[in-house]
């Protein structure tokens, strides 16, 4: 049964959002995956939004460019946690995408990555699971031991 549900606007998401998946992988996570356009299929979205926790998913990660409503409309449907992922755009690089999710109302909190961030909306996902799911906790501290073992091994020559 998956745990997090990862959700784009579009195909051309994936580029970015693939990171996310193989972060998952990496940690054994199951997850689902889906395109989910809050502009094209409104009515798919509200739909995942409304059953994703009755489906057994715990978090869900939401990538989306441009005008970037996925996010916040899917986390005004539900009351998991979703956290968004601004997808670079050609005009502004992104910078629009990350002002449209980051600038929720109040009530409607989407956490919030860099903009193609989708590594890091992952380990955050990982995070939130953690706190219900000890095994996950247990890797994750052994993956930011190696990430410091890494920094600490690094050899500069002169």
């Amino acid at each position: 049964m998956p745990k997090v549900g990862v959700i784009m606007g579009s195909k051309n998401d994936w580029e970015y959002m693939k990171d996310a998946i193989n972060v998952l992988k990496e940690f054994g996570i199951e997850y689902e995956l889906k395109v989910v356009s809050a502009h094209r299929t409104p009515d798919l979205m509200a739909e995942y939004a409304k059953t994703a926790k009755s489906k057994g998913i715990d978090v869900i990660i939401a990538g989306a460019g441009g005008a970037a409503h996925l996010p916040g409309m899917t986390a005004s449907m539900t009351t998991l946690p979703v956290i968004g992922v601004p997808i670079p755009s050609r005009n502004l690089n992104g910078l629009d995408s990350l002002l449209s999710i980051v600038q929720m109302p109040f009530g409607i909190p989407v956490a919030t990555v860099a903009i193609g961030g989708s590594k890091n909306a992952a380990l955050l996902a990982i995070r939130i699971l953690s706190l219900k799911y000890r095994d996950l906790e247990i890797k994750l501290e052994k993956y930011m031991e190696e990430m410091k073992n890494d920094v600490l091994s690094t050899k500069l020559e002169d």
